[in-house]
């Protein structure tokens, strides 16, 4: 085998390689999520067992549509998580097309929301409406569930998470922003966090978080949409992640409805 033809096969076992690791590292994601969803699902169940009974128990019209529509209620909240974790943990294509980022936040928020809850972590929303980016839709997921999870870890309970959605015309880019108020990062890590498997917490008693892959696929992830990452933090006061997308028109024919 030529030297040439050696470096194209290494060059393949490593693209594989890459695709598997951001793989597993979406699963991961899901895995620091399973929890919250368990228990979410645990009072969708309540909820759909308890209403049933009252519907057998009651003859009355009005008691039983109360129950049938709690009923529907219930399960159309499980069928809407059930969607958006398969959709998230099934999509692994790299294609790139116009996403309008209220919704792209909106599918992650159903993901995450159950766990910011149990943490009582409070959300602050700043989305500016109709802000198109080119982008594929599951890989800037994976990076948002990414950083909501790891913000909320520096939060502990009673945090503050706080979401930017920003129409930057003059520079060109669509920003998303996650933003916390917990322990920050020193000035003296802020410059190696995206550095492969380096890490500046250690990992919980369930083995999430600490592998120092999360923030260097992210970046990946950012440099193949041409786009940029920014961080601030301040130590004692919290930290922002910036994501910098290519914008993107409305498509002919969509409306806008993020704001309705």
């Amino acid at each position: 085998m030529s030297d040439q033809a050696r470096i194209q096969e290494l060059e393949s076992q490593l693209e594989q390689l890459e695709s598997q690791l951001m793989q597993s590292q979406k699963m991961g994601s899901v895995g620091s999520l399973a929890s919250s969803i368990t228990h979410e699902f645990n009072n969708i169940l309540t909820t759909v067992i308890n209403y049933a009974k009252m519907g057998l128990r009651h003859k009355e019209e009005a008691t039983r549509n109360k129950s049938f529509e709690r009923i529907l209620a219930a399960g159309q909240r499980a069928s809407k998580i059930t969607t958006g974790m398969l959709a998230y943990a099934r999509n692994t294509s790299d294609r790139q097309e116009p996403f309008e980022l209220n919704r792209l936040l909106s599918d992650v928020m159903v993901l995450v929301q159950k766990d910011l809850q149990m943490h009582r972590i409070g959300i602050d929303e700043d989305l500016q409406a109709g802000v198109w980016a080119k982008v594929n839709s599951s890989q800037i997921q994976q990076i948002l569930v990414n950083l909501i999870v790891n913000a909320r870890q520096a939060m502990g309970e009673k945090g503050r998470l706080k979401l930017t959605i920003r129409d930057n015309k003059e520079e060109g880019w669509a920003e998303i922003s996650v933003g916390d108020n917990g322990c920050g990062i020193p000035q003296d890590q802020l410059q190696k966090i995206f550095d492969a498997f380096y890490t500046t917490k250690k990992a919980d008693a369930r083995g999430q978080g600490g592998s120092g892959i999360g923030l260097s696929l992210c970046r990946k992830i950012i440099e193949a949409h041409q786009g940029r990452i920014r961080v601030e933090s301040e130590v004692g006061k919290g930290t922002t992640f910036t994501l910098k997308l290519p914008r993107a028109e409305s498509p002919a024919g969509l409306i806008d409805t993020s704001a309705a």
